[in-house]
């Protein structure tokens, strides 16, 4: 296909109600007709559609296509009461468009606010893109969602697509611009990247609700790996101070036994939690796990973002194990 059908192909994507005047003009972004088949788009679209239609499966509701089947606000007001306990007074089934607008403008207000991205969301989602199936939109939405009700789900990381910026109602070898990349998922390694700066550090600058979202997701892939041995993890910073859990935790994800015999399984003097804190960290550094700035000490004295880029630096290596 040659540039100029590519780009057609793309703008057909865009889709808008019969009363085509009033989107004359209006400059969307679209995902190039490329990247609708990227094998880690299509598993974030099977992630969030399993996550969907398990979280309803009581409702007896089954989603088969993001586009498709949220754009009349059904689908989402059902999470929206399921989720944030959120039930609104618009009706279930909304046949016109002018209700299913009425009732999207009503859900994504209600949305926005659980979600605490009502300036962002904006510019990523909105009623009309979400009604007029624009899938980068609704995308955004989902994973913003899953990321705020149920943080311990494996999204993939890193998704990123192609995008075109195209003007509705303009030639179609004029309306179609700035060929980009855009991410729909980020990790804690994409802060890095973009600022230069540790992810840990970077994300404790973050609202609250964004720390512990993140903390949430690297507890549940504590818990997952020592829950074998009969040990769950509560306090992560108190509970890894004196190094025992933390050895454990290292055994299990490297794969290997750490002696007992090279730690104290019941430390009581601060020489003993020293002495399996500076061990975890020298596993760390074998494993080809480099923690910076990150001294045993910190450790001991539950210093968050010590015990968190610690962690870190164990989920991003085995979280998909």
């Amino acid at each position: 296909m040659d540039t100029y059908g590519a780009l057609e192909e793309a703008f057909l994507q865009v889709k808008v109600p019969d009363d085509l005047e009033m989107f004359q003009g209006e400059k969307r972004k679209i995902i190039q007709p490329t990247s609708l088949n990227s094998p880690d788009l299509g598993k974030l679209k099977e992630v969030l559609i399993t996550w969907i239609n398990t979280t309803l499966k009581r409702e007896h509701i089954v989603v088969q296509n993001l586009e498709e089947d949220l754009y009349d606000g059904l689908v989402l007001h059902h999470l929206l009461a399921t989720l944030a306990g959120v039930r609104l007074s618009v009706e279930d089934i909304a046949l016109s468009s002018d209700a299913q607008i009425r009732k999207l403008k009503a859900i994504l207000e209600a949305l926005n606010q659980s979600l605490g991205v009502e300036d962002e969301a904006s510019s990523r989602w909105n009623v009309r893109l979400i009604h007029t199936k624009d899938l980068l939109a609704t995308l955004h939405l989902l994973v913003a969602m899953a990321k705020r009700f149920q943080p311990d789900l494996e999204l993939p990381a890193g998704v990123t697509v192609e995008v075109l910026l195209v003007e509705v109602g303009r030639l179609p070898s004029d309306r179609a611009q700035n060929d980009t990349s855009l991410c729909v998922t980020h990790s804690l390694a994409h802060l890095a990247l973009r600022s230069g700066a540790d992810p840990i550090d970077e994300l404790l600058q973050m609202e609250p609700h964004k720390v512990d979202t993140v903390k949430k997701a690297i507890m549940h892939f504590v818990n997952k790996n020592v829950e074998p041995l009969g040990l769950q993890v509560t306090d992560m910073e108190k509970q890894f101070a004196d190094g025992v859990i933390l050895l454990l935790l290292i055994g299990q994800v490297e794969g290997y036994f750490v002696p007992l015999c090279d730690f104290f399984l019941s430390p009581v003097t601060n020489s003993e939690m020293l002495q399996n804190v500076m061990l975890a960290l020298e596993l760390l550094s074998g494993g080809d796990l480099h923690v910076s700035g990150v001294e045993p000490k910190d450790i001991m004295s539950q210093d968050e973002a010590a015990t968190l880029k610690v962690l870190y630096a164990l989920f991003k290596k085995h979280k998909n194990k």
